[in-house]
């Protein structure tokens, strides 16, 4: 049941690749984190603004929104070193280790594919907002380049953290799934 799985954080068995990933996805965790924060005390301010003094905003509402954006994705590495996305391990809990670390290497491998291609998607798109000088048809008017930044930072931070996942199970010093035979 998945309730009752022993998954844990990434290891890095004390190799120097492993190590510094798991720094930078552990940094992306704070940076969200902050996010997050801020989010909350603009959204507070801007409810201050709105009822207490009861004047209009201007940036708030499109502030929130990038920086909730921004933290999801930013998010994603620290969230894959601790294993927490969705997952259901009835497969792997039924194969035998050697079975379990091929599906492992297979997942881990199509996972960051689809990444990537998703990375090259995001620089493409960032770019084009940059070289084009996009900004939001709103009052604040921003530049889009700088929220779309955050689908590159997050993507890349996310496929180099499931690289370092896939050489951590390759090399046996993590457990397919984080699951001890």
């Amino acid at each position: 049941m998945a309730g009752q799985t022993t998954a844990q954080a990434a290891r890095d068995g004390g190799n120097p690749f492993l190590r510094i990933v798991a720094w930078i996805s552990t940094l992306a965790g704070w940076v969200s984190a902050a996010m997050i924060v801020a989010a909350v005390a603009i959204t507070c301010q801007m409810i201050f603004v709105r009822f207490v003094l009861n004047g209009s905003t201007v940036w708030q509402t499109e502030a929130v929104i990038y920086l909730m954006i921004a933290a999801t994705l930013v998010g994603l590495p620290y969230v894959q070193r601790l294993r927490g996305h969705v997952n259901v391990d009835l497969i792997p809990l039924a194969l035998k280790p050697p079975m379990r670390r091929v599906l492992a290497i297979v997942t881990l491998s199509v996972s960051a594919l689809v990444i990537g291609v998703m990375l090259f998607y995001a620089y493409e798109f960032w770019h084009l907002a940059w070289s084009r000088g996009w900004k939001s048809d709103t009052v604040w008017g921003v530049r889009l380049w700088i929220p779309y930044l955050s689908l590159v930072v997050g993507l890349g931070l996310l496929l180099l953290q499931l690289l370092a996942d896939l050489l951590a199970v390759i090399l046996r010093i993590d457990a397919p799934f984080g699951l001890e035979d």
